[in-house]
């Protein structure tokens, strides 16, 4: 989960951060993303705005982590897989995650539960045999230490 959010923070979405890994059976990492614009498309020429006229808002532009780990993954069959993600997957990055084999969700967020998006995107995944975990942990914050003397 802390590649996940290490990942996030590459993200230029001023609203949302959100990363995610997928690790192999052996827990080795073989893909990581985080919500951004498709290759070639550049930060500051698309809005990151959620209110206004569809296409002035970030949602057509936006690639998911999930869908962004999934496609950057190092060129391996995900089937058997995990993936870690901040944010609990939408509809559309759960058919992504279905259809690529991957075969546990682990997120640590669900702050859209209530909307039709994450209720589809549970009944997708529930009725493909995708387990789903929530992180519970006691820790509230990753620190992370550029200080030599901290190596």
């Amino acid at each position: 989960m802390g590649v996940a959010l290490l990942s996030a923070r590459r993200s230029k979405d001023p609203g949302t951060q959100v990363g995610a890994c997928i690790v192999n059976p052996q827990n080795k990492i073989v893909g990581a993303g985080y919500n951004g614009l498709p290759a070639g498309c550049h930060d500051d020429d698309f809005p990151w705005s959620k209110q206004g006229a569809f296409l002035e808002t970030k949602y057509p532009y936006v690639c998911h982590a999930e869908l962004n780990a999934i496609l950057n993954n190092i060129g391996i069959d995900l089937r058997g897989c995990k993936i870690y993600t901040a944010l609990f997957p939408c509809n559309e990055c759960a058919k992504a995650i279905i259809q690529s084999g991957i075969k546990e969700v682990i997120y640590l967020s669900d702050k859209y539960q209530g909307q039709e998006s994450a209720q589809a995107s549970r009944r997708m995944l529930e009725t493909a045999g995708i387990k789903c975990k929530k992180v519970s942990t006691d820790l509230t914050e990753l620190t992370l230490s550029f200080r030599e003397q901290d190596i």
